[in-house]
């Protein structure tokens, strides 16, 4: 099971992307699956193709956990 997840590194806007595991307090990188910026763009300081990146948790200041039912749940617009 992955989860989807928001990094908030250190100097860098947010980074969201999907980890398999949740770090433990031992870990000194985190590997994040299909980098993209919030909006779901492609990052621009990474080359065509990544899939797969490697953080060290030293550059993390937090890390946000989305919840699967809460994305199902999020009405974008709505017009009366």
């Amino acid at each position: 099971m992955s989860f989807t997840v928001v990094l908030h590194i250190q100097n860098e806007s947010p980074v969201v992307g999907e980890i398999e595991l949740l770090p433990a307090l031992t870990d000194q990188l985190i590997a994040v699956n299909n980098p993209r910026t919030k909006e779901g763009k492609d990052l621009q300081y990474l080359d065509e193709g990544v899939v797969t990146v490697y953080w060290p948790v030293s550059r993390i200041n937090f890390i946000e956990i989305v919840s699967g039912r809460e994305e199902e749940e999020i009405i974008s617009f709505v017009r009366e």
